[in-house]
């Protein structure tokens, strides 16, 4: 018999100060078997810093073709594909001609600073890519927030983020290893 995913709620405040978003949003997500509370919690992260009501979730770990969040225009183009962890620079390259802006959150300091030495020169001509990355350390601090039922409130102003619940409060912030228009 398959393991099945593993539910969790996240009731989220966000206040994002640099784009203007104010946004009081529930949130489901499904915990692949395979799937570390790590790399969930990062793909919570990522979803705050991008809220909007359009972006969604997507099959994640079971999609070879989807990203892990992703934001459809009108049309059903890709406007934003998110990707997590350390994916092959052909994964990348595809995410880019598909979408308009295609963001990677990289985790996983030893295996992240390699990975990125051995793609940065690959990666470099995608002027639609940012790639940002959260070392162990902040990661830890986001994954102790995890429980099955969250409430957070979120906000980030000048590249930082405060996320607080009940019983801590985190200050996170990304090293960007590429920025958009590089």
């Amino acid at each position: 018999m398959a393991l099945k995913a593993t539910i969790y709620k996240a009731t989220v405040n966000i206040a994002d100060m640099d784009r203007q978003v104010y946004s009081d949003t529930v949130l489901t997500l499904a915990q692949h078997p395979s799937e570390t509370e790590q790399r969930m919690m990062l793909r919570l992260l990522a979803w705050i810093c991008h809220a909007n009501e359009r972006l969604s979730f997507t099959k994640g770990l079971c999609a070879d073709d989807e990203p892990e969040i992703w934001l459809h225009n009108d049309h059903n183009g890709i406007v934003l594909w998110i990707e997590l962890g350390l994916p092959e620079e052909k994964r990348l390259r595809k995410a880019c001609h598909q979408s308009e802006q295609v963001v990677l959150y990289a985790y996983s300091e030893r295996a992240a600073k390699v990975w990125w030495q051995q793609n940065q020169s690959k990666l470099a001509s995608h002027s639609n890519l940012l790639v940002r990355f959260l070392d162990d350390g902040q990661l830890k601090q986001l994954t102790s927030m995890c429980a099955r039922n969250m409430q957070l409130q979120a906000t980030i102003q000048d590249g930082a983020i405060w996320l607080s619940d009940n019983q801590n409060n985190v200050e996170l912030t990304f090293d960007t290893w590429k920025t958009l228009g590089e």
